[in-house]
Parts: C-alpha cells; structure tokens; sequence
C-alpha cells in the first residue's frame, strides 16, 4: 500500500504554511515533504511536524535565487562554492527536521556555457553532496523535470539522471521519479519504474495533463502503476505535488482506496 507525502508547497495552500502540516495529518497523510524549510528557523518547522505526527520524506537544497526564476545551481559551473553552503546548510535542516533525503536540483542551462561543463559540475557536486549526506545518514536525490514547465532545465529524462548516478558512484545519491514529468517528457511509466526502481528514492505524483490530481480525469492509471510499485516492494513515500483543482480536502477522494482505515 502506497505511503502518501502531502507537498506542503501545493497542496492546503488554503491555510498558512505553518497551519499546513496538521491539515495534512487530518486529511489521513503521513508525511510531507515541501520545497524549502529555510524561511523558518529548523526547530520552529520541527515542532510543526512533529505536533502533526508527520514523517519529513524530503526537501530541496538551496536552488539560488528562486523569485528570479533560477531552479537549482548543482549543475551551473563557477557557483561550486554556494552550493557547498547550501549543502552545509541543509543538512543542518536535516538533523533538527529528521529528514533522510535532500533533493539537489539541477538548474537551467546557462546560455554560452557547453552541456559538458553543466555535466562535469553536477557530478562533482553531487559527489560532494552525496559524501557529506551520508556522515549524518541522509540520501542525496537528483531529479529530471520536464522542459515545457522549466525551460532549459539541465536534466529532463531518466536515462540523463541515472547515467550521472552511475557516473558520481556514491551509493547514497539516488533518482526521483516523478511520474507527473516523466510522461510529459517520455511516457512508458511502468518500464521505467520496473528498469530503474532499486536506483529510486522517491516517487511523486500529479495527472496529465494540468498537474492536478492523480485521478481517473488525465491519462495516466494510476492505481495500475500503485499496484506496480507495491508488487515490486518499493517501501519509499509518494510524493502528491499536485495543484489541486479547488480546496485540496475535495479532491482527496483518489486516495482513499489506497490509505484504507489508515
């Protein structure tokens, strides 16, 4: 049965962020995961998790200047030294939050600058990452993203993500598999979760298309492939990063076949 991750980034946005969590909870969740901690103090958005009796399945490190419409630096070559900051700082997160996994993004490919230095500095700072994480016992995750949401995104399929997996060689640095980009980028969602599922920490969920909810309104099955994962013993958390198409509590009804009397 498929352990569900509310995104406190998307999902409740009816309610402040602080509010979130315990929204969450009631609404039958048993983690949540969001994009950045870092505008609260660690042990304030502790509390707030813990009074939920939420799990923290993830969040992202430091993507650079987010407002402006930057989505990540661990592949922007000459910001080596602030992603090694952010490192530092998020594990710092991580410890106070609980949380075991970190999501290093990418970001956009910088116009003049070849693909191959964007490769060469995403590898040296996910090996960074990735040897840093495991001190504490944490798992660093890279992601692919689909180009039509985020423009020049470096990494866009999972062939790309785990052809640097392999390349970094650290055994605590994984993939996510966000079913929602996938399909979007290349579809066949079942082969990829059976090809590379022992190489995936995460797994996260949204319809297409419109990104709402994972229903029977897009065209993706999705209790096929909840099925899938659950015959083939994934154990990690789903994530639901989805937009909801009105208050998030009314259009929760997909999952309630899958959480039982949970």
């Amino acid at each position: 049965m498929p352990r569900f991750s509310a995104h406190l980034g998307m999902l409740f946005t009816e309610v402040p962020f602080p509010q979130r969590f315990e929204a969450a909870a009631r609404a039958g969740f048993v983690a949540c995961e969001f994009r950045f901690p870092f505008d609260y103090p660690a042990e304030e958005v502790a509390g707030w998790i813990r009074r939920a009796r939420l799990t923290n399945a993830i969040f992202n490190m430091p993507a650079g200047d987010w407002a402006a419409g930057e989505r990540g630096i661990a592949a922007i070559p000459g910001r080596e030294a602030e992603f090694r900051a952010g490192v530092e700082k998020s594990l710092e997160y991580a410890r106070v939050l609980g949380t075991k996994m970190l999501h290093a993004m990418a970001g956009k490919l910088v116009p003049g600058i070849d693909p191959g230095q964007h490769r060469s500095a995403f590898v040296e700072n996910l090996r960074h990452a990735a040897r840093e994480a495991a001190k504490i016992g944490v798992m660093v995750t890279l992601e692919p993203i689909n180009p039509h949401d985020v423009p020049g995104y470096f990494l866009t399929t999972q062939e790309q993500a785990h052809a640097i997996r392999e390349e970094v060689g650290e055994p605590n640095l994984k993939v996510q598999l966000d079913l929602y980009h996938a399909q979007v980028v290349e579809g066949d969602l079942a082969t990829k979760i059976r090809k590379y599922l022992p190489h995936l920490a995460h797994v996260q969920v949204a319809g297409v298309p419109g990104r709402h909810e994972p229903d029977d309104r897009g065209e993706i099955n999705f209790p096929y492939l909840f099925a899938l994962l659950d015959e083939l013993g994934y154990a990690g958390w789903v994530g639901c990063e989805y937009a909801p198409r009105g208050r998030t509590e009314d259009g929760l009804g997909w999952m309630r076949p899958h959480i039982g009397n949970r």
